[in-house]
């Protein structure tokens, strides 16, 4: 597993527990900022656009930053060469994380930069990155700018490689946060969801999103049987051991809710003790006066 896998993984598994425990879907970022308020810029659909949320995250930069980022947008204006334009995006792209630690900018320069590119690689893990992210913010409004995003970057994608489940299986599951276009239907995603499950149920990526799909639908039986499926297959896999106990609660069943916390404590510690996962010392706290509260 590398760096950027332990900190996608470490930041859900945190998303979650704020979601379980302090009724949010927020997660501590350490200073990075989405810079755009929920209620600001919202279109007609419901969405953000990208220029409302730059003017925003704009207005943190001082005199000299501000004049180097119109240098390099009007670089991308008057680039004549993919590749100068390309380089452009990605500078931008860093400036926005490295030193304002912006979040949406940052992945809005990186996916222009990856459509540039057409690599399938890139434009995955722009994607991927962006559902991620997504699960961790509460304006629904941002929300739905993200997965759409998502979507488009996910599709490019698919039409490099039609055959990745993978991507499949993302394609699908932005339509869970308002990707879906005016003449689509929501189910869309569920069916893609589907296709990559019936073919491989031992799909762990298909089954956890079917799970999340039902967690969002407050279908909670449902939801049990998709995360308990993954946990089978990825028994280290702590942010599903939190969604099945936590559903497991939702539908009043106190005693398994608390078997599986205890799991997901059992597999902190394991997993700290191996040094694969460093344990949040207060989490842990939490978790374990809930378990006594059951």
């Amino acid at each position: 597993m590398n760096r950027q896998q332990i900190i996608i993984i470490s930041t859900a598994v945190i998303a979650v527990f704020l979601l379980f425990f302090f009724g949010r879907t927020v997660a501590d970022h350490s200073g990075h900022n989405h810079a755009a308020p929920a209620a600001t810029g919202t279109s007609a659909a419901g969405s953000l656009d990208f220029p409302t949320m730059l003017g925003l995250a704009k207005k943190r930069l001082n005199a000299q930053q501000l004049e180097k980022v119109t240098q390099w947008e009007n670089n991308v204006v008057r680039g004549n060469v993919k590749e100068q334009q390309i380089q452009t995006y990605k500078t931008l792209s860093r400036f926005w994380m490295d030193t304002i630690g912006a979040f949406v900018p940052y992945i809005k320069y990186l996916g222009e930069a990856y459509k540039l590119e057409n690599s399938e690689k890139n434009l995955t893990f722009a994607a991927h990155l962006l559902l991620t992210e997504l699960q961790t913010v509460e304006e629904q409004p941002l929300q739905v700018w993200m997965a759409r995003e998502a979507k488009e970057l996910f599709e490019k994608a698919l039409e490099l490689n039609s055959a990745n489940d993978s991507t499949k299986i993302g394609l699908g599951s932005t339509y869970f946060f308002g990707a879906a276009s005016a003449n689509e239907p929501p189910m869309k995603g569920i069916g893609l969801l589907r296709e990559v499950a019936e073919k491989n149920p031992e799909n762990a990526y298909a089954q956890y999103m079917l799970g999340v799909g039902a967690a969002l639908s407050g279908q909670w039986d449902k939801a049990i049987e998709r995360f308990t499926k993954v946990a089978e297959l990825q028994p280290d896999n702590m942010e599903v051991l939190l969604r099945v106990a936590d559903a497991c609660e939702k539908t009043g069943d106190k005693a398994a809710a608390k078997k599986w916390f205890l799991e997901f404590l059992q597999t902190v510690k394991r997993l700290d003790a191996s040094g694969k996962f460093k344990a949040n010392p207060d989490m842990v706290k939490q978790i374990e006066e809930h378990i006594k509260s059951l």
